[in-house]
């Protein structure tokens, strides 16, 4: 019976995940589509803040169903939402450390080559895999530290665009552009794990806690959203720009964000690293077939790599204390005799 359990836990990881990729390769190639294709370009910062609305009414909308009826709906709203805001609080960090490390990623770029920003932004995965150690005491065997670091390189290298020429001259700052990439590093694994952290340590239900954090997460967008592209906003109003396959790309979005809650719920925030470079691997296949996208040499080891790193991480670790008991026992049967 136990085994059953077990079986059945797996395959709804598995489902997890690959939904997860799925989507996440759907929502890129559909937003390659739409900023490839519209002559007039949305404002992202309004799609995001979109994103986090129709993420926190569908989340809305499973816990309502998830409590049965209107009565427990609205008490589990009040006691978690309305009467917790030291609750609040808690699911605040992530958003904010959020738009930290955004900030800080797009300082990097500006301050650092293409190429470099691209190498070294992907230590964010191996800076996952050691916030999950040291915040939830967590212990990774040799190999899978290895396969991170493999899976670090190969989503580099799948990432990996030539270094273009350009008679534009832009002052950067390396020193500048370092110090930015390396907060962003920190807080890209630090929010991450945070959240993990947090759905884990109690029982309450991921709705309500996704509910918390997306309101929190309204907040954080619409201050963006006013400091980024306010006075444009104003004069072409919130939604300039939109089509239909916008609201598709949104609508990607959110789904995705709610099966990543899922995916950190249910695994960790290092499978959903795993996952999310299948999905870039995914969707430049993709667009392969739908754009005409050339395979690259630097594209197919990246690719290689990525998926001997999900093997490798996938092993089944060895149960050494089985193995210590065992000989444990036979020493003391010897030293009886």
């Amino acid at each position: 019976m136990a085994a059953a359990r077990e079986n059945v836990s797996l395959l709804f990881k598995l489902y997890c995940l690959t939904v997860m990729t799925l989507v996440a390769a759907t929502y890129t190639i559909a937003l390659r589509y739409t900023r490839t294709s519209d002559k007039e370009l949305y404002f992202s910062t309004t799609a995001v803040c979109i994103t986090e609305v129709i993420k926190l009414l569908l989340s809305v909308g499973i816990l309502a169903k998830e409590t049965g009826s209107l009565g427990r709906f609205k008490s589990s709203l009040r006691e978690n939402v309305l009467g917790s805001p030291r609750e609040l609080m808690k699911l605040s960090v992530p958003s904010l450390v959020y738009a930290v490390q955004n900030n800080m990623a797009f300082l990097a770029l500006s301050n650092l080559d293409a190429a470099v920003y691209q190498v070294t932004y992907q230590l964010k995965i191996p800076c996952t895999a050691l916030c999950t150690v040291l915040m939830l005491n967590r212990t990774l065997s040799r190999l899978q530290w290895i396969s991170v670091f493999m899976l670090c390189g190969g989503v580099t290298l799948v990432q990996w665009k030539p270094a273009q020429a350009t008679k534009v001259m832009v002052e950067q700052n390396p020193l500048l552009g370092f110090g930015a990439i390396a907060i962003a590093v920190l807080c890209s694994g630090f929010a991450g794990v945070y959240f993990e952290k947090v759905l884990k340590s109690s029982d309450t239900s991921l709705w309500v806690r996704n509910i918390q954090m997306y309101l929190s997460g309204i907040v954080v967008t619409l201050v963006g959203v006013y400091l980024s592209d306010g006075a444009e906003i104003k004069e072409k109003g919130f939604f300039y720009g939109y089509t239909y396959y916008v609201w598709f790309v949104i609508f990607l979005a959110s789904v995705g964000g709610l099966y990543t809650s899922v995916v950190v719920k249910y695994t960790d925030n290092i499978m959903k690293g795993f996952s999310a470079a299948a999905a870039i691997v995914l969707s430049t296949i993709a667009s392969v077939l739908l754009f005409g996208l050339q395979i690259t040499l630097t594209f197919a080891l990246g690719t290689l790599l990525v998926c001997v790193s999900i093997y490798f991480y996938g092993l089944p670790r060895q149960d050494t204390t089985s193995i210590q008991q065992g000989e444990t026992a036979s020493k003391d049967r010897v030293s009886g005799v």
